[in-house]
């Protein structure tokens, strides 16, 4: 009786000096956050990312200054904080990345199928990335409205809340089996509850970001594809329905929300 009581004493203390561990090392990469906040390197891309913008550039030789961010020809400011949305010169709904490559294609004169099928920092679509850089930044601070009015807002957001929750693949995961509860974690990283509002905005306003175990800046596209990568499905094409339906399904769940990219995550 005596040895089975100093046994779940040693197990009780050693799941307490675990959780302490925990603790501390979380404490520890939020200091590190603090420390580097004020020289977020995504500083970097959003300059390349504004001189991209004004620069003319393309077989058109024009520059992207009367893109239409759903804000009006060239406003910036704001523009993020209502993406993805319905654009009625598509007849779709496009997030800032997928919006941004069809202004190069519209204004600039580049091939679309060819920034999508480039790879992420490669070709073109390191173009557009420091753009997505430049944009984000103009919105920090404001409040999430990504809008659900139009039906294929809503059809979106439907898909987007099917996708969010899909489970299967080899290790029968959905976005949900760690971003549905309150409480998770991954290697000591916060997993925000997507399903409510506080931490959808969680999630939704901090992306794009900074990574800075890969050293480089990473647009919610990105996100979102290494996401689907961590479940073990097949990698989603860049720009691709499900995954503006997805941004679309956090976005209206974060509403009211606080931009604050470019984020800045280890």
């Amino acid at each position: 009786m005596k040895k089975a009581m100093n046994s779940a004493l040693l197990v009780s203390l050693s799941m307490m000096a675990g959780l302490a561990m925990a603790q501390s090392a979380t404490d520890d990469i939020a200091k590190y956050r603090e420390m580097i906040a004020d020289g977020n390197p995504a500083e970097l891309y959003e300059a390349a990312g504004e001189d991209i913008w004004s620069k003319p550039m393309g077989p058109k030789n024009a520059s992207l200054e009367k893109c239409d961010l759903g804000k009006g020809p060239g406003v910036v400011k704001g523009a993020s904080a209502e993406l993805p949305r319905y654009f009625k010169d598509t007849n779709k709904v496009q997030d800032l990345e997928s919006r941004i490559i069809t202004c190069m294609e519209k204004l600039q004169g580049y091939d679309a199928k060819e920034i999508i099928n480039a790879g992420f920092e490669k070709g073109k679509r390191k173009d557009v990335e420091a753009v997505v850089a430049y944009v984000v930044t103009a919105s920090k601070g404001m409040k999430i409205n990504v809008p659900v009015k139009h039906p294929k807002e809503k059809e979106m957001y439907a898909m987007g809340e099917k996708a969010f929750f899909f489970q299967g693949g080899p290790m029968d995961f959905s976005c949900a089996s760690c971003h549905a509860e309150d409480g998770k974690r991954i290697r000591l990283q916060d997993l925000p509850n997507i399903t409510d509002q506080k931490g959808a905005a969680l999630g939704f306003g901090y992306w794009p970001a900074y990574r800075v175990s890969s050293g480089n800046f990473w647009t919610m596209q990105r996100r979102l594809n290494d996401c689907y990568r961590q479940q073990r499905f097949p990698e989603p094409i860049y720009t691709s329905d499900v995954t503006i339906a997805l941004s679309v399904y956090m976005g209206a769940k974060a509403k009211d929300g606080v931009i604050n990219t470019p984020g800045l995550k280890r």
